[in-house]
């Protein structure tokens, strides 16, 4: 186990909420479960076209190669072709072999793998559509309806009682599903209006313009009130309605690459249980409170929702170690990142909006504030049991955006993703018609650009 990707060690009981955002460092995966642990999706296209299923399969049989799921469709790649594509079982002692004589007989071949293939053509596998985030969404690293003895609910039954509940809504979630209503107790509302009440009395000093803006917003069509936690369904419409980015309820932490995967898609897995009413301004690990009051008000910005899907687009098919910067990138953005606004620092980063402590902390003389640079954010180390010495300044969300995209093009993949909004689905650009196709869109999108300027003037 990687050490680095427990993110999940407690700081210090201060008078504060602590928070960790839904991520372990490095990409591990601790938990992995059905035929996902050892899956391998291989997409090819046969020189032979009639009967061109029937050969391929026939290669796998010879080799002793297990098939968890066959797929065909038109080729994007190669006009008037076919695409296939198969999930096989890794374990398979043929499948190398299989591949090598598919190889052999394929004008097109990729290799996207879940599992660490020893082989130089390897993808790690990540979701093409957003559906196949059902695939993944309960690989949980950790709590979940476990809770660590030092946790602050851990002795109190009825407390655990509650989070396996929270936790079975999770794992019984299938995309498209509407995110199940829960009716919270007496107790947890009053939690969530402890914490409530704190952070904003520091909103409109404190926060950036666009949190300050939104929030009003999510009170009136969202029903946040101190007396009342808002439901995920309903805050995830709201979202859909300003940019496309939906909730997506989740038992606990996910590995840093399958997280980010999800932003890809705009897409944010949040928890739905609240902190232990014993310690309301504290909790170690992401809550409800975190999650509605740090995160979502931002997705409804346009800008802030770019930034944030361009980390996840950039995460994609991406090697270990990068998913690691990609980690780092996104823990010093969109868990405890700063921004400049008409010549002063505010806090945008969730990790800090849903901390009453931290979010003095960071605005105040005692924190090293540095620029944000992907290259240089992604090697920088930093503590999870006490505020952090480091923050990272970003001129802007659109700055902050061109500069990660501009550190994508360093990730090595061999391929450019793109995200196709009317579908939901990740188009893989790795061929000359698919960029002229990809040409031709934005040719259209210049000519309605040119024809509203026209009209403008």
């Amino acid at each position: 186990m990687d050490s680095g990707i427990e993110m999940i060690a407690k700081r210090p009981k201060m008078d504060d909420a602590e928070v960790k955002p839904k991520l372990g460092r490095g990409g591990s995966y601790i938990k992995e479960g059905g035929d996902m642990t050892h899956s391998t999706c291989i997409i090819f296209s046969l020189i032979e076209e009639v009967g061109a299923l029937a050969t391929a399969l026939k290669i796998f049989k010879d080799n002793n190669v297990n098939l968890n799921h066959i797929e065909s469709r038109s080729s994007k790649r190669s006009p008037n072709h076919y695409e296939f594509i198969v999930e096989c079982d890794t374990t398979s002692k043929g499948l190398g072999k299989a591949l090598d004589i598919l190889h052999k007989t394929t004008t097109y071949m990729q290799v996207i793998s879940r599992d660490h293939m020893d082989n130089a053509d390897t993808v790690p596998w990540f979701p093409g559509k957003i559906k196949e985030l059902d695939r993944f969404a309960n690989q949980i690293l950790s709590y979940g309806s476990e809770l660590d003895a030092d946790h602050p609910g851990f002795t109190d039954p009825e407390y655990r009682k509650r989070r396996k509940y929270f936790a079975d809504i999770a794992y019984h979630y299938r995309h498209g599903q509407p995110i199940p209503r829960v009716q919270y107790s007496e107790e947890e509302i009053k939690t969530w209006g402890t914490v409530f009440r704190h952070l904003t009395k520091l909103y409109p000093s404190h926060a950036c313009r666009e949190h300050n803006h939104i929030f009003p917003l999510m009170v009136e069509n969202c029903g946040y009130h101190e007396d009342n936690i808002p439901q995920l369904e309903d805050v995830s419409n709201f979202l859909k309605d300003c940019t496309g980015f939906t909730l997506r309820p989740v038992a606990g932490l996910l590995s840093s690459r399958d997280f980010l995967a999800g932003l890809a898609f705009r897409v944010f897995h949040s928890t739905q249980y609240i902190r232990h009413s014993s310690k309301p301004l504290y909790t170690p690990e992401p809550d409800v409170c975190h999650e509605l009051l740090g995160h979502a008000p931002l997705f409804a910005n346009p800008s802030f929702a770019r930034f944030s899907q361009e980390i996840g687009l950039a995460s994609l098919g991406a090697p270990d170690d990068y998913i690691e910067k990609l980690a780092t990138c996104y823990w010093f953005t969109v868990e405890f990142g700063l921004c400049k606004q008409e010549g002063e620092i505010k806090a945008y980063g969730a990790g800090l909006l849903s901390s009453f402590g931290e979010l003095e902390y960071c605005l105040s003389d005692k924190p090293e504030i540095r620029p944000f640079d992907p290259y240089r954010t992604g090697e920088q180390k930093y503590p999870i049991t006490e505020y952090q010495p480091v923050y990272f300044l970003a001129d802007s969300f659109e700055d902050a955006q061109r500069k990660m995209r501009k550190f994508a093009l360093s990730i090595p993949r061999p391929f450019t993703v793109r995200y196709n909004a009317y579908t939901q689905s990740v188009e893989i650009l790795d061929t000359k018609p698919q960029v002229q196709g990809l040409v031709r869109d934005i040719q259209f999108e210049m000519q309605l650009l040119s024809d509203a300027m026209m009209k403008i003037k």
